[in-house]
């Protein structure tokens, strides 16, 4: 089975702790790679348009409030970007906006409340992983 790729950009270590739990208990192979805010975010979606990029992901999970640049910039320029336009994007928040939640749904991305109990970082990081295997599209799994 192959490895999958999963780009998680979040400020709060301990959510990115408690996913990272979540995947660990699916039992099957997977890269989780961690950007801590907007900026960094960008220069990644940036550094996918050359072509000596790495494989891409096959879910980003995006917290929505990020230090720098939020996360609707950072899905935009995710959606601007040939190489990653068709990667699953869900979009984690503990509180977002109608007009937020509308915005990301028009740039093709899930919303989903942030996780605050194990038993939601569980369903998770199952939901996660099974995107990555194609078995479920990206609404039917959160």
């Amino acid at each position: 089975m192959s490895t999958a790729r999963i780009l998680v950009v979040d400020d709060n270590a301990a959510d990115i702790n408690l996913l990272r739990m979540a995947l660990d208990a699916q039992k099957e192979n997977y890269h989780l790679e961690v950007l801590r805010n907007g900026q960094d975010a960008l220069r990644f979606v940036q550094d996918q348009t050359g072509s000596e990029h790495g494989p891409d992901p096959c879910v980003i999970l995006l917290d929505l409030h990020l230090p720098q640049f939020d996360g609707l910039a950072v899905l935009e320029a995710i959606r601007k970007t040939p190489a990653l336009a068709h990667v699953h994007v869900v979009v984690l928040s503990g509180l977002a906006s109608p007009e937020q939640k509308n915005k990301i749904a028009a740039l093709g991305a899930v919303y989903r409340q942030k996780p605050f109990q194990l038993s939601e970082f569980l369903e998770l990081g199952a939901s996660v992983l099974m995107m990555c295997k194609g078995s479920t599209s990206l609404a039917q799994s959160v």
